[in-house]
């Protein structure tokens, strides 16, 4: 194990490495960006072996999860508030058809013009769209529940969203990472 330091988007990232995702669908959105970022730079330094699908929108993102997941591919994506809103569609088409695909959802407040306001809002509309919400309360727990959401997920053949704050987890917080890829 090593103690490093990282955002709550970076131990998103770290947590679909560890688990060795084969897809990655994502479209770039504020505070959710940096995960795909690091994903990205994984990629290019070959650090992960997985399909990197950049979509149109969210709800494309989403789609593309779904088409992975019933090809069999091990599925990640991430995205936040109004992003989340817009993937509700899929959201629920995931859940009935019981797909293992998890998500990471960097929680912002849902207003307009644009808020940074840290709440929950996004993730609980989606509480009866039939996927099981992890809620982590530090950058730590954002690791480890990456992680455990793809076992979860897997076993229960149910999505999972892994929640955290969008803005307060963009603070260093020291994690101690695997040394190896765990599940």
């Amino acid at each position: 194990m090593s103690v490093t330091l990282l955002t709550g988007n970076e131990a998103a990232a770290y947590g679909a490495k560890l688990a060795n995702i084969e897809v990655l669908a994502y479209y770039p959105i504020t505070p959710a960006f940096p995960a795909m970022e690091r994903l990205n730079k994984f990629i290019e330094d070959g650090e992960l072996n997985t399909r990197f699908i950049r979509a149109e929108c969210d709800h494309s993102a989403l789609a593309a999860a779904l088409g992975a997941a019933l090809a069999g591919a091990r599925t990640f994506t991430v995205t936040n508030s109004q992003g989340l809103l817009y993937m509700t569609e899929v959201l629920y088409h995931i859940s009935g058809l019981r797909q293992p695909v998890v998500m990471a959802v960097a929680n912002r407040a849902l207003s307009a013009p644009h808020s940074r306001f840290p709440e929950q809002g996004d993730a609980i509309s989606q509480g009866a769209s039939g996927w099981v919400q992890l809620f982590c309360e530090n950058n730590q727990e954002v690791l480890d529940s990456t992680i455990q959401a793809f076992k979860i997920a897997e076993q229960c053949r149910l999505p999972v969203m892994v929640n955290y704050e969008g803005y307060i987890p963009v603070s260093y917080t020291h994690l101690t990472l695997p040394t190896k890829r765990i599940v």
